[in-house]
Protein backbone atom coordinates (compact mmCIF):
# COMPACT_ATOMS: atom_id res chain seq x y z
CA UNK A 1 0.00 0.00 0.00
CA UNK A 2 1.50 2.96 -0.99
CA UNK A 3 0.34 5.22 2.02
CA UNK A 4 2.77 3.15 4.50
CA UNK A 5 5.81 4.43 3.58
CA UNK A 6 4.12 7.87 3.89
CA UNK A 7 2.33 7.34 7.41
CA UNK A 8 5.96 5.96 8.58
CA UNK A 9 7.48 8.90 7.47
CA UNK A 10 5.43 11.34 9.22
CA UNK A 11 5.08 9.22 12.00
CA UNK A 12 8.93 9.35 12.22
CA UNK A 13 8.83 13.22 12.79
CA UNK A 14 6.10 13.19 15.21
CA UNK A 15 8.09 14.49 18.17
CA UNK A 16 6.70 11.73 20.51
CA UNK A 17 8.79 12.00 23.57
CA UNK A 18 11.73 13.40 22.60
CA UNK A 19 10.80 17.41 23.65
CA UNK A 20 7.70 16.42 26.06
CA UNK A 21 7.60 13.89 28.73
CA UNK A 22 4.46 12.12 29.07
CA UNK A 23 4.32 13.18 32.28
CA UNK A 24 3.78 16.41 31.16
CA UNK A 25 1.37 15.31 28.61
CA UNK A 26 -0.89 13.42 31.69
CA UNK A 27 -0.66 16.49 33.56
CA UNK A 28 -1.84 18.64 30.79
CA UNK A 29 -4.51 16.67 30.08
CA UNK A 30 -5.89 16.39 33.78
CA UNK A 31 -5.74 20.71 33.61
CA UNK A 32 -8.01 20.36 30.60
CA UNK A 33 -11.70 19.09 32.42
CA UNK A 34 -12.99 19.22 28.24
CA UNK A 35 -10.22 17.03 26.89
CA UNK A 36 -9.74 14.64 30.36
CA UNK A 37 -13.27 14.09 30.74
CA UNK A 38 -13.88 12.94 26.92
CA UNK A 39 -11.32 10.54 27.72
CA UNK A 40 -11.86 9.05 30.97
CA UNK A 41 -16.01 8.55 29.90
CA UNK A 42 -14.61 6.14 27.49
CA UNK A 43 -12.54 4.08 29.61
CA UNK A 44 -15.44 4.01 32.05
CA UNK A 45 -17.43 3.10 29.32
CA UNK A 46 -15.40 0.79 27.25
CA UNK A 47 -15.05 -1.92 30.58
CA UNK A 48 -18.54 -0.93 31.52
CA UNK A 49 -19.15 -2.32 27.44
CA UNK A 50 -16.85 -5.47 28.05
CA UNK A 51 -19.06 -6.60 31.15
CA UNK A 52 -22.18 -6.04 30.00
CA UNK A 53 -21.77 -7.91 26.40
CA UNK A 54 -20.39 -10.60 28.10
CA UNK A 55 -23.13 -10.85 30.63
CA UNK A 56 -25.51 -10.90 27.80
CA UNK A 57 -23.74 -13.68 25.51
CA UNK A 58 -22.88 -15.95 28.54
CA UNK A 59 -25.83 -18.32 27.20
CA UNK A 60 -24.50 -18.54 23.29
CA UNK A 61 -23.53 -21.51 22.06
CA UNK A 62 -23.78 -21.73 18.74
CA UNK A 63 -20.11 -21.13 17.02
CA UNK A 64 -20.99 -18.48 14.51
CA UNK A 65 -23.21 -16.71 17.21
CA UNK A 66 -20.21 -16.41 19.40
CA UNK A 67 -18.14 -15.47 16.50
CA UNK A 68 -20.25 -12.29 16.21
CA UNK A 69 -20.35 -11.70 19.91
CA UNK A 70 -16.35 -11.99 20.02
CA UNK A 71 -15.93 -9.29 17.15
CA UNK A 72 -18.43 -6.99 18.87
CA UNK A 73 -16.75 -7.74 22.23
CA UNK A 74 -13.64 -6.80 20.39
CA UNK A 75 -14.40 -3.22 20.00
CA UNK A 76 -14.86 -2.54 23.56
CA UNK A 77 -11.72 -3.97 24.24
CA UNK A 78 -9.64 -2.20 22.15
CA UNK A 79 -11.41 1.15 22.96
CA UNK A 80 -10.46 0.44 26.47
CA UNK A 81 -7.03 0.16 25.73
CA UNK A 82 -6.89 2.86 23.36
CA UNK A 83 -8.51 5.51 25.51
CA UNK A 84 -6.24 4.54 28.48
CA UNK A 85 -2.96 5.31 26.16
CA UNK A 86 -4.55 8.76 25.09
CA UNK A 87 -5.26 9.24 28.55
CA UNK A 88 -1.95 8.29 30.17
CA UNK A 89 0.05 10.73 27.17
CA UNK A 90 1.19 8.04 25.67
CA UNK A 91 -0.29 8.11 22.28
CA UNK A 92 -0.72 12.41 22.05
CA UNK A 93 1.93 14.82 20.63
CA UNK A 94 2.52 18.30 20.49
CA UNK A 95 2.75 19.19 16.90
CA UNK A 96 3.26 22.21 14.48
CA UNK A 97 1.23 22.69 11.98
CA UNK A 98 2.20 23.62 8.37
CA UNK A 99 2.39 27.10 6.89
CA UNK A 100 -1.30 28.64 6.41
CA UNK A 101 -3.06 26.07 9.13
CA UNK A 102 -5.58 27.78 10.99
CA UNK A 103 -4.46 26.13 14.19
CA UNK A 104 -1.38 28.00 14.40
CA UNK A 105 -3.30 30.77 15.94
CA UNK A 106 -4.04 28.73 18.83
CA UNK A 107 -1.31 27.02 20.01
CA UNK A 108 -0.51 25.95 23.28
CA UNK A 109 3.04 25.29 25.00
CA UNK A 110 3.28 22.09 27.15
CA UNK A 111 6.64 20.94 28.28
CA UNK A 112 8.42 23.83 26.23
CA UNK A 113 7.27 22.58 23.10
CA UNK A 114 4.63 24.71 21.06
CA UNK A 115 2.28 23.50 18.69
CA UNK A 116 -1.23 21.76 18.87
CA UNK A 117 -2.52 18.81 20.78
CA UNK A 118 -2.71 15.76 18.06
CA UNK A 119 -4.71 12.76 19.61
CA UNK A 120 -3.14 10.36 17.36
CA UNK A 121 -4.09 7.65 19.34
CA UNK A 122 -7.58 7.46 17.99
CA UNK A 123 -6.38 6.41 14.83
CA UNK A 124 -5.03 3.17 16.06
CA UNK A 125 -8.10 2.38 17.71
CA UNK A 126 -10.43 2.85 14.47
CA UNK A 127 -8.10 0.65 12.69
CA UNK A 128 -8.46 -1.82 15.16
CA UNK A 129 -11.51 -1.66 15.92
CA UNK A 130 -13.87 -0.87 12.82
CA UNK A 131 -12.84 -3.67 11.00
CA UNK A 132 -14.35 -5.99 14.05
CA UNK A 133 -17.56 -3.78 13.63
CA UNK A 134 -17.67 -4.19 10.20
CA UNK A 135 -16.82 -8.14 10.86
CA UNK A 136 -19.71 -8.49 12.77
CA UNK A 137 -21.90 -6.96 10.59
CA UNK A 138 -20.87 -8.84 7.30
CA UNK A 139 -21.68 -11.95 9.70
CA UNK A 140 -24.63 -10.48 10.57
CA UNK A 141 -25.31 -10.31 6.74
CA UNK A 142 -24.46 -13.56 5.76
CA UNK A 143 -21.52 -12.27 3.49
CA UNK A 144 -18.84 -14.00 1.57
CA UNK A 145 -15.19 -13.74 2.26
CA UNK A 146 -14.88 -11.33 -0.97
CA UNK A 147 -17.03 -9.02 -0.01
CA UNK A 148 -15.82 -8.80 3.90
CA UNK A 149 -12.57 -8.89 2.89
CA UNK A 150 -13.11 -5.80 1.11
CA UNK A 151 -15.08 -3.86 3.67
CA UNK A 152 -12.15 -4.34 5.86
CA UNK A 153 -9.18 -3.72 3.45
CA UNK A 154 -10.21 -0.74 2.27
CA UNK A 155 -12.05 0.11 6.12
CA UNK A 156 -8.17 -0.20 7.32
CA UNK A 157 -6.72 1.96 4.38
CA UNK A 158 -9.20 4.91 5.10
CA UNK A 159 -8.02 4.63 9.21
CA UNK A 160 -4.20 4.81 7.89
CA UNK A 161 -4.30 7.61 5.16
CA UNK A 162 -6.44 9.53 8.42
CA UNK A 163 -3.61 8.82 10.10
CA UNK A 164 -1.46 10.04 7.97
CA UNK A 165 -3.44 13.27 6.78
CA UNK A 166 -3.27 13.95 11.00
CA UNK A 167 0.52 13.59 11.01
CA UNK A 168 1.26 15.60 8.21
CA UNK A 169 3.04 18.72 9.26
CA UNK A 170 4.91 19.35 5.57
CA UNK A 171 1.77 21.22 3.94
CA UNK A 172 -1.66 22.12 4.22
CA UNK A 173 -2.83 21.02 1.14
CA UNK A 174 -1.13 17.45 1.69
CA UNK A 175 -2.75 17.09 4.98
CA UNK A 176 -6.24 17.70 2.63
CA UNK A 177 -5.10 15.52 -0.14
CA UNK A 178 -4.54 12.36 2.54
CA UNK A 179 -7.90 13.36 3.93
CA UNK A 180 -9.86 13.15 0.70
CA UNK A 181 -8.13 9.92 -0.44
CA UNK A 182 -9.50 8.35 2.88
CA UNK A 183 -12.66 9.70 2.27
CA UNK A 184 -12.59 7.83 -0.63
CA UNK A 185 -11.95 4.99 0.46
CA UNK A 186 -14.56 5.28 3.18
CA UNK A 187 -16.59 5.75 0.23
CA UNK A 188 -16.26 2.30 -1.16
CA UNK A 189 -17.11 1.23 2.71
CA UNK A 190 -20.25 2.58 2.30
CA UNK A 191 -21.48 1.11 -0.74
CA UNK A 192 -20.98 -2.60 0.87
CA UNK A 193 -22.57 -1.92 3.60
CA UNK A 194 -25.75 0.20 2.16
CA UNK A 195 -25.95 -1.48 -1.14
CA UNK A 196 -24.37 -5.01 -1.23
CA UNK A 197 -24.83 -6.45 2.22
CA UNK A 198 -28.44 -5.38 2.58
CA UNK A 199 -29.35 -7.87 -0.11
CA UNK A 200 -27.57 -10.28 1.40
CA UNK A 201 -29.08 -9.85 5.19
CA UNK A 202 -32.40 -10.45 3.09
CA UNK A 203 -31.13 -13.68 2.26
CA UNK A 204 -30.05 -14.66 5.16
CA UNK A 205 -33.04 -13.77 7.59
CA UNK A 206 -31.65 -10.71 9.27
CA UNK A 207 -32.79 -7.73 7.09
CA UNK A 208 -34.76 -6.35 10.45
CA UNK A 209 -31.73 -6.08 12.20
CA UNK A 210 -28.94 -5.33 10.32
CA UNK A 211 -31.48 -2.78 8.49
CA UNK A 212 -30.96 -0.78 11.87
CA UNK A 213 -27.28 -1.34 12.67
CA UNK A 214 -26.36 -0.28 8.93
CA UNK A 215 -28.23 3.04 9.05
CA UNK A 216 -26.63 3.69 12.81
CA UNK A 217 -23.39 2.46 11.38
CA UNK A 218 -23.55 4.88 8.31
CA UNK A 219 -24.79 7.91 10.47
CA UNK A 220 -22.45 8.00 12.84
CA UNK A 221 -18.96 7.28 10.33
CA UNK A 222 -20.41 10.12 8.31
CA UNK A 223 -19.55 11.94 11.74
CA UNK A 224 -15.93 11.37 11.81
CA UNK A 225 -14.86 13.18 8.67
CA UNK A 226 -17.11 15.83 9.22
CA UNK A 227 -15.40 16.34 12.88
CA UNK A 228 -12.16 15.80 10.99
CA UNK A 229 -12.66 18.49 9.14
CA UNK A 230 -13.84 21.01 11.32
CA UNK A 231 -11.89 20.14 13.85
CA UNK A 232 -8.46 20.93 15.14
CA UNK A 233 -7.01 19.21 12.74
CA UNK A 234 -8.41 20.41 9.24
CA UNK A 235 -10.28 24.13 9.69
CA UNK A 236 -9.74 24.46 13.36
CA UNK A 237 -12.95 25.53 13.87
CA UNK A 238 -13.71 23.87 17.07
CA UNK A 239 -10.86 23.79 19.81
CA UNK A 240 -8.68 20.46 20.72
CA UNK A 241 -11.50 19.77 23.78
CA UNK A 242 -14.26 20.11 21.95
CA UNK A 243 -12.99 17.93 18.91
CA UNK A 244 -11.82 15.22 21.26
CA UNK A 245 -15.40 14.77 22.87
CA UNK A 246 -17.25 15.11 19.30
CA UNK A 247 -15.04 11.74 18.41
CA UNK A 248 -16.00 10.41 21.66
CA UNK A 249 -19.53 10.97 21.34
CA UNK A 250 -19.76 9.20 17.99
CA UNK A 251 -17.80 6.49 19.88
CA UNK A 252 -20.00 6.26 22.38
CA UNK A 253 -22.79 5.42 19.90
CA UNK A 254 -21.21 4.06 16.86
CA UNK A 255 -19.42 1.44 19.21
CA UNK A 256 -20.84 0.97 22.70
CA UNK A 257 -24.72 1.15 21.38
CA UNK A 258 -24.01 -0.75 18.38
CA UNK A 259 -22.24 -3.62 20.21
CA UNK A 260 -25.33 -3.71 23.01
CA UNK A 261 -27.82 -3.83 20.20
CA UNK A 262 -25.73 -6.50 18.15
CA UNK A 263 -25.01 -9.23 20.94
CA UNK A 264 -28.74 -8.42 22.42
CA UNK A 265 -29.71 -10.20 19.38
CA UNK A 266 -27.52 -12.70 18.69
CA UNK A 267 -28.15 -13.55 22.38
CA UNK A 268 -31.10 -15.26 21.06
CA UNK A 269 -29.43 -17.02 18.69
CA UNK A 270 -32.19 -16.78 16.24
CA UNK A 271 -32.00 -18.51 12.93
CA UNK A 272 -30.32 -16.20 11.06
CA UNK A 273 -27.22 -15.66 12.85
CA UNK A 274 -26.67 -19.78 13.67
CA UNK A 275 -24.65 -22.11 11.17
CA UNK A 276 -24.64 -25.65 13.87
CA UNK A 277 -21.81 -26.85 15.65
CA UNK A 278 -19.61 -27.69 12.12
CA UNK A 279 -19.22 -23.60 11.37
CA UNK A 280 -15.80 -22.56 10.97
CA UNK A 281 -14.01 -26.51 11.60
CA UNK A 282 -11.90 -28.22 9.27
CA UNK A 283 -14.16 -31.10 8.77
CA UNK A 284 -13.20 -33.74 6.97
CA UNK A 285 -9.48 -33.06 6.63
CA UNK A 286 -7.13 -35.89 7.95
CA UNK A 287 -4.31 -33.92 9.99
CA UNK A 288 -0.80 -34.99 8.93
CA UNK A 289 1.20 -37.29 10.81
CA UNK A 290 4.51 -35.91 12.62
Amino acid sequence: MTSLPATAAAFAQVPLQESVEQGELFEYILGDTLLASSLYVNIALAGLAILVFAGLARGVEDPRAKLIVIATMTVPVVSLASYTGLASGLTISILEMPPGHPAVDSYVTVGGQEGIVSLWGRYLTWALSTPAILLALGLLAGSNVTKLLTAIIFDIAMCVTGLTAALTTSSYALRWFWFLMSCAFFAVVLYILLVEWPDDAAAAGTADIFGTLKYLTAFMWLGYPIVWALGVEGLALLPVGVTSWAYSALDIVAKYLFGFLVVRYVADEPRGVTAGGDYGATSGVTPADD
